[in-house]
């Protein structure tokens, strides 16, 4: 076995490898900030403002990275999420900015209203209940209207069921039909998750997102929520996390022959950023730990770290 791990031949024979063209890059855009603001538990990771998406973007570009997901703080909060539908939003704004300076790019758009809503939760809410079919269309306006901007891929985020049918049923009906669904179909209720509610400002005002999103003890429960979504009109589904799914993500790429993405969330990274801070762990691991979601399965992977790694490479 050691005669192919010789140094100038170890490269010819590797199985997985990771590009800078499987890596999609979140960008946090907020409506209320006037400049970057590091976000103090993702170090290094910011929110920007609406008038520094192009630089960003453009910055990206230039490592070859040409992918984004967008997530958006806006002004204010209500109800029912009123400005995840709102044709001049921020996600909005920042969709139309990217896709006129570089129509290039691959624009994808997180659907969901916890950003949105007053209570944080991912859908319609009554007697503290979180209503699955009442929330559907609005869903449908929120993709409609980030799909009016210029969105390449909509995202729905909210595990809501049924959620890809209604937004593609809508997208249909508006005339957006070449616009791509990217489920987050096994997204799972995850302690992982906790920077990325701060940067997002997306925390809960009451109880918990179990009832909606995916209990962590269950791996077959991931299998028949994909084949749900593929049913129902995704063209690429995801698993999320990645680093404690990779059984998860293995499994879904054996059974389903669709385009598979991971998501390589906040919890995830700040523990490696801040690990390497300490010099427990070198910057090495980040490449390491790609690696091992594009080997388990993934097509796509996105993350933090992806213009770290974009450099690497």
């Amino acid at each position: 076995m050691r005669r192919l791990r010789r140094e100038n031949l170890r490269s010819l024979f590797r199985e997985s490898r990771l590009r800078i063209e499987d890596l999609i890059v979140p960008i946090f855009v907020d409506e209320t900030a006037k400049g970057k603001r590091e976000i103090p538990s993702m170090p290094g990771y910011y929110r920007l403002p609406i008038e520094e998406v192009a630089k960003e973007i453009g910055e990206c570009m230039d490592l070859g990275l040409k992918a984004f997901i967008f997530f958006g703080i806006p002004k204010k909060k209500d109800e029912v999420g009123s400005e995840a539908f709102n044709n001049d939003g921020v996600v909005q704004k920042a969709v139309r900015i990217a896709k006129k300076e570089f129509p290039d790019s691959v624009v994808i758009t997180d659907v969901c209203l916890c950003e949105y809503t007053s209570h944080g939760h991912c859908g319609i809410v009554k007697n503290g209940r979180i209503l699955n079919d009442e929330t559907l269309p609005i869903l449908g306006k929120i993709a409609i209207s980030h799909a009016k901007a210029g969105a390449d891929i909509v995202a729905p985020s909210g595990m809501m069921d049924g959620m890809v049918k209604s937004i593609r049923v809508a997208l249909d009906g508006e005339g957006f039909s070449e616009v791509a669904i990217m489920s987050y179909s096994a997204k799972f209720a995850s302690n992982f998750y906790s920077p990325f509610r701060e940067a997002a400002e997306s925390g809960y005002k009451f109880g918990d997102r179990k009832t909606y999103q995916m209990d962590f003890h269950n791996s077959d429960e991931a299998l028949r929520e994909i084949e749900l979504d593929i049913n129902e009109g995704a063209d690429i589904v995801m698993v999320k996390p990645a680093l404690a799914y990779l059984d998860v993500i293995r499994r879904a790429k054996e059974r389903f022959l669709v385009p598979l993405t991971a998501y390589n969330v906040s919890g995830e990274y700040s523990m490696v950023k801040s690990a390497i801070e300490k010099g427990w762990l070198s910057e090495e691991i980040v490449y390491e730990i790609l690696v091992a979601i594009k080997r388990a399965g993934a097509d796509l992977i996105i993350t933090y770290h992806a213009k770290e790694v974009a450099e690497h490479l």
